[in-house]
């Protein structure tokens, strides 16, 4: 233990752990326990006594001191309820000895189990991203685009299906890896979105960026001639190396369109294309298509110079494969941006999506709307399009940001 810290210094310390390591000692204690409820306790009640004991010294590895309390207050548990010796050899798949505190691939053993095909798909994201990011369910919720109490249910019920199945907790066989991948990598992408516009006060949680880009490589390493973890890879680099021309100087959103791209990150951009381009040339899945947009865009010299008209073209192949509301508006807003558009026709499709229940609580069709509706020169729609995306929005940042384009109208 390091020198006494102040109990503001500690619950600095606290938090950033929480952001950083939540996942491994969460799924390290899984390993451990194979019980969901019971490691997610022990996790919890880990970071509390974190927050009684570190100001007498915080540890020199945080990570580490959590993931040995956790275990250790997981182990007391199932002693008092003399569960030990009956579950533990049955349970353990693989030797853990005392200083075997994590592996590796405990975070995507965990994102596997959450993903198994007994759950329902929709249950399988939900409990990923609570377990995996740590995120609370009404951060699941926002994620999502559902209710929260609905969130709650659907990780509840998830929960017990796995309790009740007695599903592994392992990376599974080579055979049943396919009919898991797609939620998987839905997962993953989820929780780099998650991160990449994040609830609060700030615009990015580079924990969930960076988890999810550390999930993204063990897929590939996992799966190396799948074409689809390498174009969602591609995908997120090619996304992340935008990062700092996302904000300007003073904290405020920069659009793509207004980004220096000096400033764009060329070793991020360079694996990203490259990655992109090799599961292109293998097939077109929807994440190849995701990145195949991205790619349009990063090449490009500039916004002027974007070809909108292959943007829209990547959409209707996507929406061949995956019909989702996000893409049709996606691809409505691409659609737009194609030089002599007919920008009425681009309205009459957003209008047609506010029907689409999924979006009814997604800030981006308002403010889809709101941007056609001023270029339209229909000033005081457009403003009220900006106030109902302002309302949906749950990041500061865009908020400030719908603000201002709000008040160039006035």
């Amino acid at each position: 233990m390091g020198e006494l810290a102040s109990a503001r210094e500690v619950a600095r310390v606290v938090e950033e752990a929480h952001r950083g390591c939540w996942s491994t000692v969460l799924a390290s204690t899984v390993r451990l326990t194979r019980d969901l409820d019971l490691a997610e306790d022990c996790t919890q009640d880990a970071f509390v006594q974190a927050l009684r004991t570190w100001p007498d010294g915080i540890p020199s590895n945080p990570g580490g001191w959590l993931t040995t309390v956790a275990r250790r207050l997981a182990l007391d548990r199932l002693r008092r309820e003399t569960t030990l010796r009956r579950k533990l050899p049955l349970l353990i798949e693989d030797p853990v000895s005392p200083g075997d505190r994590e592996h590796p691939t405990d975070p995507l053993r965990l994102v596997f189990t959450c993903c198994h095909p007994a759950l329902a798909r929709d249950s399988q994201v939900a409990l990923t991203l609570r377990l995996i990011c740590g995120l609370t369910t009404r951060e699941v919720a926002a994620g999502l685009l559902i209710s929260e109490a609905t969130a709650a249910a659907r990780i509840t019920r998830a929960k017990k299906k796995i309790a009740a199945a007695g599903i592994p907790y392992r990376i599974p066989a080579d055979e049943e890896l396919a009919e898991r991948l797609d939620v998987v990598l839905t997962v993953v992408q989820l929780v780099y979105t998650a991160g990449h516009v994040a609830a609060g006060s700030e615009l990015t949680r580079a924990d969930l960026t960076g988890r999810a880009l550390g999930l993204a490589r063990l897929l590939v390493r996992l799966m190396p001639s799948e074409p689809e973890p390498e174009a969602l890879l591609g995908l997120l680099l090619m996304t992340e190396a935008r990062g700092d021309a996302r904000v300007s100087d003073d904290g405020e959103i920069v659009m793509l369109a207004d980004q220096d791209r000096r400033r764009w990150n060329a070793r991020l951009l360079a694996e990203g294309v490259s990655r992109a381009t090799t599961a292109l040339q293998q097939g077109h899945g929807r994440f190849a298509l995701q990145a195949a947009v991205a790619g349009l865009h990063v090449t490009a010299p500039s916004w002027e110079e974007t070809d909108w008209h292959q943007v829209v073209r990547m959409y209707d192949a996507m929406l061949l494969s995956w019909p989702s509301p996000i893409v049709a508006l996606n691809r409505a807003a691409a659609h737009s941006l194609v030089p002599g558009a007919d920008l009425d026709a681009v309205l009459e499709e957003l209008d047609a999506l506010g029907n689409e229940p999924a979006l009814k609580s997604y800030a981006y069709l308002p403010a889809a709307r709101a941007d056609v509706l001023a270029r339209l020169g229909r000033a005081a729609e457009a403003v009220e399009a900006y106030d109902d995306a302002i309302a949906l929005t749950a990041n500061a940042a865009e908020q400030r940001f719908l603000s201002r384009r709000r008040g160039a109208l006035l």
